[in-house]
């Protein structure tokens, strides 16, 4: 994972190359990625797919790109809807969701909805205080019944995919307290003692937990796991999650393995952005791999191979192009030309 100093670097770097190709280039194409919360994965992957693709691009084509930090995959897909942003990194679940028109999206699908490609695997987070998790088990969340536990962010992914796994579990989470925080928010209330867990889904380690772990120690909270008949009923309505281990000693003070799940977080669109915009993006991640791969480890899971598996709407006829090109095999349900 990218190290605070070295990510300040990067942000630093670029908003410089925002900066001077706004200021170098007449007519230049700004493009806006939304990301989520800051203590997750989304945001700094984000920033480092927009710091390449400004470095790759300003010079010869005169695009400049920069990344936002939001509530998360809700809020993206209604900025994107309204204009307000180009690009979003968003939940499987919630693509799935808009796609279809089901759940938050019920009678409303987003047919302008475009996937440019899968990034890495979103692994669900429940963190708790060690009095909260008895047996480490997700079920162990029904020990939060008028506790203090934040959800997420309202308009957020984390929290929706939150409620769908534990709609799957028979967990009420409405006799939670439900506090409504980001991240790095949730983390400092457990750190401070006003919650007493967490729902932190993001690509391993996500920060927020390692900040938590380091800060409260590894003998007093916990993230729960899902044995293989919880991850059936997490995935009785959207089955989109799979198991993921996570090894001990990922997170400081962690001394137990945690079996828990993911979900894939995909880059997304919508149909009207220029053919030639998404191509050039497309193009310059995967081009760029290395560099992604030092901003966070949960990018080295990213290559041309898994772009397209899973995608659950049609490809943008920019990204449709370049892999094409690299002579990946496209399935039908993804081409929309």
């Amino acid at each position: 994972m990218i190290s605070g100093k070295w990510f300040k670097r990067l942000l630093a770097t670029s908003a410089a190359t925002a900066l001077l190709a706004s200021g170098a280039l007449a007519n230049e194409q700004r493009y806006i990625i939304a990301t989520a919360s800051t203590g997750g994965t989304f945001y700094p992957v984000g920033v480092g797919i927009a710091t390449i693709a400004s470095l790759k691009l300003a010079k010869d084509h005169k695009m400049t790109f920069s990344a936002i930090s939001s509530a998360g995959s809700g809020e993206n897909i209604d900025m994107m809807e309204k204009g307000e942003v180009n690009f979003s990194i968003i939940q499987g679940l919630f693509g799935s969701m808009a796609w279809q028109g089901k759940g938050s999206y019920e009678g409303k699908a987003k047919k302008n909805l475009r996937s440019v490609t899968m990034l890495w695997q979103n692994v669900e987070h429940f963190t708790v205080t060690s009095d909260i998790a008895k047996t480490g088990n997700i079920m162990d969340l029904k020990n939060l019944y008028g506790q203090q536990f934040s959800i997420s962010e309202r308009n957020s992914g984390s929290r929706v995919s939150g409620e769908v796994i534990m709609d799957g579990l028979g967990i009420e989470y409405s006799k939670m307290n439900l506090q409504y925080l980001g991240y790095t928010p949730s983390s400092t209330a457990m750190q401070d003692r006003r919650i007493k867990g967490m729902n932190t889904p993001a690509g391993v380690p996500v920060s927020a937990v390692t900040n938590a772990f380091a800060t409260i120690g590894g003998d007093r909270i916990r993230v729960l796991s899902f044995t293989p008949e919880d991850v059936e009923k997490a995935n009785s309505v959207y089955p989109v999650w799979v198991p993921f281990h996570i090894p001990a000693g990922t997170y400081p003070g962690q001394k137990e393995d945690i079996n828990t799940i993911a979900q894939p977080n995909l880059l997304v669109v919508t149909e009207d952005t220029p053919e030639e915009v998404v191509y050039l993006l497309t193009k310059t991640i995967y081009e760029n791999l290395p560099f992604l791969n030092t901003v966070h480890q949960a990018t080295k899971a990213m290559s041309l191979e898994n772009a397209i598996g899973g995608l659950p709407a049609p490809l943008h006829k920019g990204a449709l192009r370049y892999y094409r090109e690299q002579g990946l095999t496209i399935p039908d349900r993804l081409i929309l030309e």
